[in-house]
């Protein structure tokens, strides 16, 4: 009966221990085993077989023990990345959630500001309509106290009715015809203005026909009235600086009313 060698058995724990896996003793006695001539050729081959297998099996084992470490290793940092990124994003998220808030809060502070401020302009613009209004009525009131008084041609103050002509009394219906509009426009942008156009037709003819005295009268009539009344085209009286040839205040025209009753009452009394 032929001797059979010493058995060798490798246990699953140094296999799934990983970096003890490779017993030196096993694999020096198995090795001692094939290399000795006193076992038989067969039995040498048989644990040479052996060993290589174990020798497979521990490597499976190991880079199976490898690639999970490996794939932990990855999940640990994946996760650690993603908390990370996580934190950042919530971070970030926080910061633009601050930012609105301020940005909301003073959009509704400049909101608020500008309804203070239209609410204001809307005062202001009713006020100044009312003055306004106050200020022609009481220019219309003063323009009604001068005719009634019927003051002399010394007074500086008075009432005046623009685009009037004391001269030839017919020229006064072409002066006031909507139709005629002897004017052209001057300069650019606001600079642009309505002058009187000395090449109109009936400018001319006027001319022709009545002097340049009328003329000259007709132009001054048709710049007043595009002045005060351009729209209307028809006299309109004006408290007027006969003095100075203008427009007068109001304040002018109350201190002139003022003096004018002064008058008034002493030749009364």
């Amino acid at each position: 009966m032929k001797e059979e060698g010493p058995r060798i058995i490798i246990s699953e724990e140094e296999i799934e221990e990983g970096q003890r896996v490779i017993s030196e003793e096993v694999i020096e006695e198995l090795l001692n085993i094939i290399t000795n001539d006193i076992y038989e050729e067969e039995l040498r081959k048989k644990l040479f077989e052996e060993l290589v297998k174990v020798i497979k099996g521990i490597f499976e084992v190991m880079n199976g023990i490898y690639e999970k470490a490996i794939d932990n290793a990855i999940a640990q940092e994946t996760e650690k990345l993603q908390k990370n990124r996580t934190e950042a994003i919530e971070e970030k998220n926080q910061e633009i959630k601050r930012l609105n808030k301020e940005m909301i809060k003073k959009l509704e502070e400049e909101h608020c500001e500008l309804e203070e401020v239209e609410y204001t302009n809307s005062a202001l613009l009713l006020k100044e309509r009312q003055s306004n209004d106050e200020i022609q009525e009481a220019r219309k009131e003063l323009i009604r106290g001068f005719r009634d008084l019927c003051c002399d041609d010394r007074s500086t103050i008075g009432d005046k009715w623009m685009g009037k002509l004391d001269k030839k009394p017919f020229i006064q219906t072409t002066l006031t015809d909507p139709s005629w509009y002897p004017f052209k426009r001057v300069g650019s942008g606001e600079k642009m203005k309505e002058v009187v156009d000395e090449e109109d037709d009936k400018l001319k003819t006027l001319r022709e026909e009545w002097g340049e005295d009328v003329k000259n009268a007709v132009k001054t009539a048709l710049e007043e009235l595009n002045e005060f009344n351009p729209s209307g085209r028809y006299t309109v009286p004006v408290l007027w600086n006969f003095e100075q040839g203008r427009k007068a205040t109001l304040k002018e025209g109350i201190a002139q009313m003022t003096k004018e009753v002064k008058t008034l009452k002493r030749q009364l009394t």
